[in-house]
């Protein structure tokens, strides 16, 4: 079977959303949404980040993340702290961390389910064929 450009588009944007819709159902109950718990493993792998990698690394506007950040600091999720000059860092609290790790065990059981049925080699090539049409950020 051949995939025109436009159907594979199209299949990548319905798993998207399906994983969208998986994950915000599966957070609920941890009281995050799906940004919040993004947020979070954002910070996971990246600690001090900044409000502007953490915008732009969640789809936020800084504004729009400026505001999240502040409900997430005063849920006692991530913390602000000093960093040079005028800039701020962010950091997991231990709850944060709590709250992120039970996340990822939920977010794992979402994609498995999608991807269960591939093999590691085929999971591979998936990467490697997503991460090839990607191509460098032209707007980097």
């Amino acid at each position: 079977m051949t995939y025109p450009p436009a159907e594979v588009a199209l299949a990548v944007k319905r798993l998207q959303y399906r994983h969208h819709r998986a994950l915000s159902r599966a957070l609920a109950p941890l009281g995050l949404s799906l940004v919040q718990w993004d947020t979070l493993r954002h910070l996971h792998r990246e600690p001090d980040a900044s409000l502007h990698d953490l915008a732009v690394l969640t789809f936020q506007t800084d504004q729009s993340f400026g505001s999240l950040a502040t409900r997430m600091a005063d849920r006692g999720l991530i913390e602000r702290v000093p960093g040079p000059g005028r800039a701020v860092r962010h950091r997991l609290t231990e709850e944060g961390e709590r709250l992120r790790a039970e996340g990822q065990h939920l977010a794992d059981g979402v994609v498995g389910s999608s991807f269960g049925d591939l093999s590691a080699a085929q999971l591979d090539q998936l990467g490697a064929l997503l991460d090839r049409a990607l191509g460098p950020d032209p707007t980097a």
